[in-house]
């Protein structure tokens, strides 16, 4: 028991391994977050940019995770709790018992206190998450019934018509996923500007989108007052758009989705739903039919590579107990 409490002389050595994973969350929630908002080449790959601040996401939950687990313990304690996770890992729960001769009981108050700490992470991602998808979805409900009332559905457009005058274009997404136009677009809109409209609003559907709004709003939620938190709720917002927009360039033309974003600006939708237009309108018009300069990607893939790196460190910390494992 007290190679396992990590006693030294009779004293607690104090864990080191807390220090790389604190350094990752510096990384992925501080500075490669101000770095990828500024950068120029998350427009032109917005997917390739949504993946990112996904990557920076996990590396962040990750790694303040694992510097949960490692604070309450001494560094001998680390290390053999990385042996004894290891151990149950590869023989799937069998080949615990080496080390815990006297079951679980046998185990520290402190390797218990750093697992909940460490779980306690990602549950409460996991909790604020599922908050954010059940508000959407309560508000998506309400909408959709209003809609019941007062749209009507239009099957040769597979769109809901709600009569209203100012041009708007907008969806809701989720299980009971619907596309509505307003009247007032149906009569401003040429036919390949309502086609390249209601491509767009399909793509965001398609791709369910709602769910990386979900998850930036529970990052928002958690670790509010990081760099991380605050940018990826209006970045991600904005890329996903940009997405949608490159998805309809598929099936219409750069003028036609362009017009069309300007046709419909002004218009209004529930703050759950996807909108067409909305305040990035003008941004996403000038991206669209401006051509694409050719541009080095050696910034945008050292970036990814940095991010991939941030994601991966926590999990390979984890694993082998850097910086080895003590005798």
């Amino acid at each position: 028991m007290t190679e396992l409490l990590g006693y030294s002389g009779g004293l607690l050595v104090p864990g080191h391994h807390v220090l790389p994973p604190l350094t990752v969350a510096l990384v992925a929630g501080v500075l490669l977050p101000r770095a990828l908002a500024r950068s120029h080449w998350a427009h032109r790959t917005p997917r390739l940019a949504l993946t990112v601040w996904t990557l920076l996401g996990l590396s962040l939950i990750t790694s303040v995770s694992l510097a949960a687990l490692q604070v309450p313990l001494p560094t001998a304690s680390s290390h053999h709790l990385s042996r004894f996770t290891e151990a149950c890992i590869v023989s799937g729960g069998a080949d615990c018992g080496p080390l815990l001769p006297n079951g679980p009981a046998g185990v520290d108050t402190r390797v218990w206190a750093a697992l909940v700490a460490a779980a306690a992470v990602p549950a409460a991602f996991a909790v604020a998450f599922a908050r954010e998808l059940l508000s959407a979805r309560r508000l998506r409900l309400r909408h959709a019934e209003l809609l019941r009332l007062v749209g009507s559905r239009r099957p040769e457009l597979r769109a809901t018509v709600l009569e209203h005058d100012t041009p708007a274009v907008y969806c809701l997404p989720g299980r009971a996923s619907q596309v509505v136009v307003s009247s007032g677009a149906l009569e401003v809109l040429t036919g390949q500007q309502v086609t390249a409209v209601l491509e767009h609003e399909r793509a965001h559907i398609a791709g369910r989108h709602h769910l990386l709004v979900a998850a930036a709003g529970a990052f928002g939620a958690l670790f509010r007052g990081l760099p991380l938190a605050r940018l990826a709720r209006t970045e991600v917002a904005l890329l996903l758009e940009m997405a949608a927009d490159d998805r309809a360039l598929r099936r219409c033309s750069r003028d036609a989705l362009a017009t069309a974003l300007y046709a419909v600006a002004s218009g209004q939708a529930p703050h759950m739903a996807f909108a067409a237009g909305g305040p990035s309108a003008v941004l996403r018009m000038r991206r669209i039919l401006t051509p694409q300069d050719t541009y080095s990607p050696t910034l945008r893939t050292v970036f990814v590579a940095l991010s991939a790196a941030a994601a991966l460190t926590p999990l390979v910390l984890a694993c082998c107990s850097v910086p080895g494992i003590t005798g």
